[in-house]
């Protein structure tokens, strides 16, 4: 595959002398405002394509399908991955229905298309920034900055500040583990520390890797993993000898 989350800016693309096709708008469901502030319907007419990459755009792919092009705007990692020109591809498809046109979001897997729709949920995010964080993170990194409390990661989408990136944090973080590879020994200490409820030893460890330059996620990663081999019981001192060994590695 060569390039990643998109939308459809229209069907039927008549300057390529393809076939036009006018798609019938399903019945009306109750209306969505995203982050352009227009009226956005959400539905699921289209659900896949699966066809032979054209061209692309800056932010869209266009795939003909039996003749037909399909405009799909997406993330830039998603269409980084798709194939060369001439190859076949295969998207998930969000479809969104404006007053004004439909939209179709595409997808190189189903877990990327959920990452979509639950960003979405959050107050704020809209298809647009939920395209922009998926250009920088892959679902299963999502899911780890997310269920570790990583805010830093999340606000590297464009559009995010820290607020909001906050706000997607602790929306999420109990939908987050189960998209998650992390160990879940991880993400409890992680919400711990950010709780202010863990050990004394720990929270002193996780502080002086963090002096020491390291970043709070590879911090608590590494005094988990010494955790592990020490115990919960294990002093401050012994968890950052063990802790340094393990960043070490």
């Amino acid at each position: 595959m060569g390039r990643g989350g998109c939308e459809a800016a229209g069907v039927g693309v008549s300057a390529l002398n393809w076939t036009s096709v006018a798609l019938t708008p399903p019945p009306p469901s109750p209306p969505h405002k995203g982050e352009e502030g227009y009226r956005e319907q959400k539905t699921n007419v289209i659900g896949k394509l699966k066809g032979v990459v054209d061209s692309y755009g800056e932010d869209f792919v266009i795939l003909d399908v039996h003749g037909v092009g399909y405009v799909v705007h997406c993330s830039s990692r998603t269409l980084q991955n798709l194939p060369s020109t001439g190859e076949a591809a295969t998207l998930s498809i969000e479809t969104h229905v404006r007053e004004d046109m439909i939209r179709l979001f595409g997808f190189r897997s189903d877990s990327e298309r959920e990452w979509f729709r639950l960003l979405q949920s959050v107050q704020g995010v809209g298809s647009k920034v939920a395209l922009g964080i998926l250009s920088v993170l892959d679902p299963g990194s999502l899911a780890t900055a997310i269920a570790t409390g990583d805010k830093a990661s999340v606000a590297r989408g464009p559009g995010v500040g820290p607020k909001l990136a906050q706000r997607i944090v602790s929306e999420l973080k109990d939908k987050a583990p189960a998209f998650s590879p992390v160990d879940p020994a991880l993400i409890r200490l992680t919400g711990a520390v950010e709780d202010r409820s863990a050990p004394a030893p720990v929270a002193d460890a996780i502080s002086a890797l963090v002096n020491l330059g390291y970043p709070q996620v590879q911090a608590s990663a590494a005094v988990a993993a010494a955790m592990k081999q020490a115990g919960e019981e294990a002093e401050a001192k012994t968890l950052i000898r063990l802790g340094l060994r393990e960043l070490a590695r």
